[in-house]
């Protein structure tokens, strides 16, 4: 099967391997390869492997050795992983303790697996787990470069939102003022300062603004992250008008937060607005409230409308966005 991979020269091959797999970036499924020379690592994003490394598609053997939780069941299982905690969604307990047994007893790296206990609750947007196996539900999760520590029992972490996190991340300009409204643990604020930015997150949940900390240090960027436990519309008032780009990623109630992203834009800001509506209009409420409170004060021009993913039956979760100019 033809697969992306890292080629380089085997001499650095252990070193190489040791990298991509810190970034958790080796497709497991796919055997590790020595040619003429050269290790060939087969990766599972292509794009976020560092610009250092040459990347070549190449046929490899699927890697037969490794055992899968589908190997030890009898129907197809769908979970998540977190580091080496695995998030399963089982209605049925019957169930969801036979795919915890199957995840166990396969080869996958895992310390701890939970299923999801209840919808994401209250305003520090926890909810509630059960613990299938193992003990802890704090994790290390890399993603696109970067590692954020965190404990799913304290605080909100989505791991499928990973490619829209870096999508808009991508967007960032060293030097650029970045300011995360609802910053959680960070996967907003870390991969932006890392590409420059001067960084501020702010979120209500204290254990959230302490792995946003922790972070910080882990990937090297303390010195450009700033860290606040607090109501975002208490904290504005300490940064108004300095934000060049602001996020908003509380989409059942962002537009209450709205006066607030306002008053921490700069002269030209660009605000990333998420939101969950009906599939007939998933954009317009949005735009609306947005232009609502930033009009006449600023030029609203939307860039982007971008779903996100399906959300509930009927329901999608979308982005705006959308630049602000002061007038």
């Amino acid at each position: 099967m033809d697969v992306s991979c890292v080629r380089v020269p085997r001499e650095d091959g252990e070193a190489t391997r040791r990298r991509l797999a810190e970034a958790d970036l080796i497709a497991e499924d796919y055997e590790i390869e020595v040619a003429d020379g050269a290790l060939f690592v087969p990766v599972s994003d292509e794009t976020a492997v560092p610009d250092e490394f040459e990347v070549v598609t190449r046929t490899v053997e699927p890697r037969e050795t490794q055992t899968m939780p589908a190997d030890h069941l009898s129907f197809d299982p769908t979970y998540e992983r977190l580091g080496d905690v695995i998030i399963v969604d089982e209605d049925d307990p019957d169930r969801a303790r036979e795919l915890a047994d199957a995840i166990v007893e396969s080869d996958l790296p895992v310390k701890t697996v939970v299923n999801r206990a209840s919808k994401v609750k209250g305003t520090e947007r926890v909810r509630d787990w059960e613990v299938l196996a193992g003990e802890s539900t704090e994790a290390v999760h890399r993603e696109y470069g970067c590692e954020f520590a965190l404990d799913l029992a304290t605080v909100y972490f989505s791991p499928r939102l990973a490619t829209e996190r870096h999508r808009v991340t991508e967007q960032v300009a060293e030097g650029e003022q970045f300011f995360d409204m609802f910053a959680g643990v960070g996967p907003f604020v870390i991969p932006a300062a890392k590409r420059g930015a001067t960084a501020v997150g702010v979120d209500i949940n204290e254990a959230a603004i302490e792995y946003l900390r922790e972070n910080a240090e882990r990937n090297g960027v303390a010195d450009r992250v700033t860290a606040i436990c607090g109501d975002v519309r208490t904290v504005a008032d300490d940064y108004e008008g300095w934000a060049d780009r602001l996020v908003m990623n509380l989409p059942h109630s962002a537009d209450e937060f709205l006066d607030a992203s306002v008053a921490l834009a700069s002269d030209e800001c660009v605000v990333h607005y998420y939101d969950i509506q009906h599939e007939d209009d998933p954009f317009g409420p949005g735009e609306r409230a947005i232009r609502e409170a930033a009009e006449p004060e600023y030029d609203v021009s939307v860039e982007t409308r971008h779903i996100v993913r399906s959300y509930a039956p009927h329901e999608v979760n979308v982005c705006l966005d959308v630049r602000l100019v002061r007038e």
